[in-house]
């Protein structure tokens, strides 16, 4: 019932920015923080950028003064701002939630499908 949509990927040159945007639906009890991971090829997925819902965030390293994330709990989505992009930012950029569905108690990861930034001049 629970599933997570992504949009805003798509290919922009190195310094320009982009907006990651996803929406968790279907019969959700709580979200307890929603965040962002990235893979790029023969590299490991890592977090980009998480939110909890009493509003605090995290970021990686990488990517601290450039990336920003948002949540707006009454709509179950959360942004992920990308300004000053790098070629080393290109990856596959999955949203990811932790949460209840409204019908249990458990807390439950689920995760977007994926969308693609590619960063190149």
């Amino acid at each position: 019932q629970v599933q997570l949509v992504e949009s805003g990927g798509g290919l922009v040159q190195p310094g320009g920015s982009l907006r990651l945007s996803c929406a968790a639906s279907g019969s959700i009890f709580s979200i307890n923080a929603m965040g962002w991971y990235r893979q790029a090829p023969g590299k490991e997925r890592e977090l980009v950028a998480s939110s909890t819902s009493g509003g605090s965030t995290n970021y990686a390293d990488s990517v601290k003064g450039r990336f920003t994330i948002s949540r707006d709990n009454t709509k179950n989505t959360v942004w992920l701002q990308m300004n000053s992009l790098k070629p080393e930012d290109t990856a596959v950029y999955y949203c990811n939630a932790a949460l209840r569905p409204f019908d249990t108690a458990v807390l439950q990861d689920y995760w977007g499908q994926g969308t693609q930034v590619t960063v190149s001049s």
